[in-house]
């Protein structure tokens, strides 16, 4: 376990409906050329009209180069997803869920050079519905990730002083904490003194002209008028968003940026 272990890792916030999916296929190699990752990680658990992820979109995500799919409150949307959480590894849901429940918190992949990322999903508990309390469980999970030579943290929750408190309590611990949920990009992206990449919001991957990724024109209604209106993502200028993070040493990062990637850029 070398304490000399160099990646570079693009993470990829909330992907919502197809117009997130078709934005995010079209930017893929063109972040791959401006940042040459050693892993991609992707939040997807709006990708699926909205709402959750299937097994066919997961495999096309798989099938375009993401090494590992993250997911939040909303993994078990859709049904059929239950089952293939089971079968693959690198579909992660929420790390504190009830440890009945399928899937799995955490796994390990491996890149170029032999250099391994662990990645861990996890649910905040502020105004949230996890089932065991997220510090808890991202210690246990860093523990059982003891060989990975890098960690990351998807923290999908919505309060911002838990996100930031979890970048703190994890400082020097993992190479990033980097936070997902409210799909607006926030300014404080830094390297925390024990060298852990930090960032509370990487916003979303979607339409910009709308409300978080939804149809603004429905939002708007619901609002005004305080009754039921299904939403529907937006397709209208979309865009990718996320962060690159480079890392030297083993669990060091050196440096974080912040990306918004129009589709047509």
């Amino acid at each position: 376990m070398p304490e000399q272990a160099a990646a570079r890792i693009i993470f990829i916030g909330d992907v919502v409906g197809q117009a997130g999916r078709q934005a995010l296929f079209a930017a893929l190699p063109k972040l791959r050329e401006r940042y040459d990752p050693t892993f991609v990680v992707v939040n997807a658990e709006n990708a699926a009209a909205g709402l959750g992820l299937t097994p066919k979109l997961a495999d096309q995500l798989f099938a375009a180069g993401i090494d590992v799919i993250t997911l939040g409150n909303h993994a078990y949307h859709r049904p059929e997803i239950i089952p293939y959480l089971d079968t693959q590894p690198r579909l992660l849901r929420p790390a504190n869920f009830l440890s009945s429940h399928p899937g799995r918190g955490w796994c390990t992949v491996e890149g170029a050079g032999g250099v391994t990322l662990g990645v861990v999903n996890l649910l905040g508990n502020l105004f949230m519905e996890a089932a065991y309390p997220a510090f808890e469980q991202a210690a246990k999970a860093v523990a059982a990730l003891g060989e990975a030579d890098h960690v990351l943290i998807d923290f999908h929750a919505e309060a911002t002083s838990e996100k930031v408190a979890l970048g703190w309590y994890l400082d020097g611990r993992v190479t990033a904490v980097v936070g997902t949920h409210t799909h607006v990009p926030t300014a404080d992206s830094r390297i925390l003194p024990g060298g852990t990449a930090y960032i509370t919001d990487v916003g979303m991957t979607g339409s910009r002209a709308s409300v978080i990724g939804f149809d603004r024109t429905r939002s708007i209604a619901r609002l005004v008028s305080q009754l039921p209106t299904r939403l529907e993502p937006a397709t209208e200028d979309p865009c990718v968003m996320g962060v690159a993070i480079g890392a030297a040493s083993r669990r060091r990062a050196e440096w974080i940026e912040p990306f918004s990637f129009p589709a047509d850029a």
